[in-house]
Order: structure tokens, then C-alpha cells, then sequence
């Protein structure tokens, strides 16, 4: 079964159960995927749909600090319970260990230690933990090995 199709069978089960949140959060992502399809007239795939929630799960974490900010903590709530729905969808998340094993064989392999070169090393790190790992634990376990 597609994401596509995945998302609607849930967002069915969502509309018979009443869970709101689940079914504005489905409807959100579902609303992203069909706006950059027709933008582009294009049918997106799995890995595709995979970026665009892993850009929604972004999204939800930089409101999240904004709203702790504003010491709004209904609503920092609410996109943590977002960001839990929309995990359920990516693919299991790398921890922090195996980010960091990622990272040393990207290293060796690009046979760099510098700083300069940390350009080097995310592009040929993005593609493995794409959709798996948090961008900023990410670069900042390459900061930390290319110090």
C-alpha cells in the first residue's frame, strides 16, 4: 500500500473515530502533497511524500520553540501531538549512535577532517539519512568529528 493510500484509509478511520487532531494533521499533510503535484504536474512517490513530511515535522519543531517562547504551552502541546502523528508515517528514525557511525563512514570515505569540507560530507550524508534523522542533530554531530 502507497502513503497516498495509507493516508487516506487513515484519514477515513479518523473522520469515523471523531480524533480531530489525527484527521487535521492527515489533511494538512494530504494538502501538501496534492499543492506540490499540481504545482509541478507530477504524481509524487513514497520518497517524495517522505520530504515533504519530514519538512511538515521541521515546521511543527521551529512552532514548537516560538510557542515556548510566547509561553504558550496549549500549543506546544498540540505540535508535539502533530509531530507524533506525522512520525508514524517516516521511516523508523536513526539514533544519535547510528547517526554517528553514518557520519564516520561518510567521513573516511570523502577523507576529509576538515571544517571546510563539512559541505563535502552532508551531501554525501543526505541521501542515507534522508527522511530518517533530524537535520540538526545531524550537522551537528558532522560539526563535532570535523572540529
Amino acid at each position: 500500500m502507497s502513503l497516498k493510500e495509507r493516508l487516506m484509509n487513515d484519514l477515513k478511520d479518523a473522520m469515523k473515530e471523531k480524533k480531530q487532531l489525527r484527521k487535521s494533521v492527515i489533511t494538512m499533510l494530504r494538502a501538501a502533497i496534492k499543492q506540490v503535484e499540481v504545482d509541478n504536474r507530477i504524481a509524487l512517490d513514497d520518497e517524495d511524500i517522505i520530504d515533504i513530511m519530514s519538512k511538515q515535522v521541521k515546521q511543527k519543531r521551529d512552532a514548537i520553540e516560538e510557542f515556548a517562547k510566547g509561553n504558550r504551552e496549549d500549543l506546544v502541546n498540540e505540535a508535539k501531538e502533530e509531530i507524533e502523528i506525522l512520525m508514524e508515517y517516516l521511516p523508523r528514525q536513526l539514533t544519535e549512535n547510528e547517526i554517528t557511525q553514518i557520519v564516520t563512514q561518510v567521513i573516511h570515505e570523502v577523507g576529509t577532517n576538515s571544517p571546510k569540507d563539512m559541505g563535502k560530507v552532508m551531501s554525501a550524508l543526505q541521501p542515507r539519512v534522508k527522511g530518517r534523522a533530524d537535520g540538526k542533530l545531524v550537522n551537528k554531530i558532522v560539526k563535532q568529528f570535523l572540529q
